[in-house]
């Protein structure tokens, strides 16, 4: 027997095991949990069942089981304009709001930093388009600025209908100024930042 017909039998072992979900629905339930662990925004049935390589029907089956397997934790699965995303569970949510506003992140990062100096500099502006900016995506930065009272909706935009951002009173209050005419230059190149730590400095105090 030559050496590739010995090999073959092991690869096709190998490759059941990575493709385990096709047939087993524990398995696939598993795969479609780890997805949503790392996605920041909701993922739709049909992008999972491509990247699963299975049907629709059986993600749908799976996220069924899925769902009522939360309601006692302190998370839930939820289909959120036609996507499926874990959230903390409502019955949380003042210890959410008092860990974002008081806890561990009593200071801002680095990241929600440069998200608030681009909608400082760009006001108001879409999520889309500081997300463009910036090059990453900032919904959950968005979502702590806007907690921190920093951000608030301002309109829609006419073309797209995204929703606009600017910031808040508060925002003005914590830099000491009277205006967002007061705020320095900043060098052109948003991505770049250059002299961000310095005026937006008091935020991390």
């Amino acid at each position: 027997m030559s050496n590739s017909e010995v090999e073959t039998p092991a690869l096709e072992v190998v490759e059941d095991t990575q493709l385990a979900h096709l047939f087993d629905p524990a398995a696939l339930a598993r795969s479609i949990e780890a997805i949503l662990m790392v996605v920041d925004e909701p993922v739709t049935e049909l992008t999972l069942a491509s990247v699963l390589q299975v049907t629709v029907d059986q993600v749908v089956d799976a996220l069924e089981a899925l769902v009522p397997s939360y309601e006692d934790r302190g998370f839930t699965l939820k289909a959120i304009n036609g996507g499926w995303r874990f959230y903390s569970h409502p019955d949380c949510s003042a210890v959410v709001e008092k860990f974002v506003l008081d806890g561990q992140q009593n200071r801002l990062t680095q990241a929600a930093l440069e998200t608030l100096a681009v909608i400082a500099y760009r006001q108001p502006v879409s999520r889309a388009r500081v997300s463009a900016i910036r090059g990453v995506n900032v919904e959950a930065v968005m979502k702590t600025l806007i907690t921190r009272g920093l951000v608030e909706e301002y309109g829609v935009e006419n073309e797209t209908g995204a929703i606009l951002y600017k910031t808040t009173s508060y925002f003005l209050e914590r830099l000491g100024l009277n205006a967002l005419t007061d705020l320095p230059p900043l060098a052109p190149h948003l991505p770049d930042l250059d002299g961000l730590d310095e005026i937006l400095d008091s935020l991390t105090d």
